[in-house]
């Protein structure tokens, strides 16, 4: 199967799309979409990988993906067997080209501007959730009014990147193909032995070629990759309250030397890990 591009289904008279996503689980696959996607968090809590970085996400966190962003959501169905968001989708040019260069809405770059790396919101959260929660039975001229309050707001809002670096170009199907599979099988696997070789056969290149490949595409390798996974994954059992120990805990993320797991873990998340489970 094809994932990306990634199509988001709608009629063709709509310029603004609202999802609702509920369930077990978000769609699991990476993909992308030409849509910029506002974001809200209802229920649930995993990994976002977003271009080349690993992220957490959580329930009533604010999230914006722009456009064209390789992206993929994985739910841990340990910590929330629900997941339920609602999203925003729309185009740079889905109110026609020059609507946002108009004079009045010039002050919503800075949101077109964020948007390209992607974007936690780190403040004002209970306005937007307000505005977020009146979409589902709004009508569709409201859910526009709704769409130009989210983007002033966020716009001026205190926020996080999601994403340091991205790829200037579109992926094609075959790429789609290519990278989702490795995600797929790194995110399902970090907590194991990943190996050069089985990571290449994965994308069914030669491991030179996948090195490469890989990096062109991320800014990084995949082993700074893999590493970052096992350490988001970490550093959500560092404060889970369950009694690991450390040696545990490195174990269970895929190190298999503690000195090691210490070492990546400081130069990720700038603490180490006693010091980051003293943060809860």
């Amino acid at each position: 199967m094809k994932v990306l591009p990634f199509k988001i289904p709608k009629p063709e008279q709509d310029a603004l799309i609202f999802q609702m996503d509920a369930g077990e689980s978000f769609y699991d696959k990476l993909h992308q979409h030409e849509e910029i996607q506002l974001s809200f968090i209802v229920e649930g809590e995993g990994t976002l990988v977003v271009g080349d970085t690993v992220n957490d996400y959580a329930k009533e966190d604010i999230l914006i993906i722009g456009s064209n962003i390789p992206h993929v959501f994985t739910s841990d169905s340990k910590v929330s067997k629900e997941s339920h968001m609602l999203s925003l989708f729309f185009t740079k040019q889905s109110f026609g080209a020059p609507f946002f260069e108009l004079e009045e809405l010039k002050e919503l770059q800075h949101f077109f501007k964020r948007a390209k790396h992607g974007f936690k919101v780190t403040s004002k959260q209970q306005q937007i959730k307000t505005l977020f929660l009146q979409l589902e039975n709004a009508s569709k001229l409201h859910r526009f009014y709704v769409l130009l309050q989210l983007l002033e707001i966020t716009s001026k809002a205190n926020y996080k990147s999601l994403s340091s670096f991205i790829y200037d170009k579109k992926y094609s199907d075959n790429e789609g193909y290519r990278m989702r599979n490795v995600f797929e099988y790194t995110m399902n696997n970090f907590n194991k032995e990943v190996t050069l070789s089985s990571i290449s056969e994965v994308a069914n290149m030669t491991k030179n070629a996948f090195c490469k490949y890989f990096k062109k595409r991320t800014n990084k390798t995949y082993f700074q990759f893999l590493n970052e996974l096992r350490i988001e994954h970490a550093s959500k059992l560092l404060l889970s309250g369950n009694n690991y120990s450390t040696t545990e805990i490195a174990e269970l993320s895929g190190f298999n030397n503690i000195s090691n797991f210490n070492r990546q873990f400081k130069t990720i998340k700038g603490k180490s890990p006693s010091q980051w489970k003293k943060t809860k």
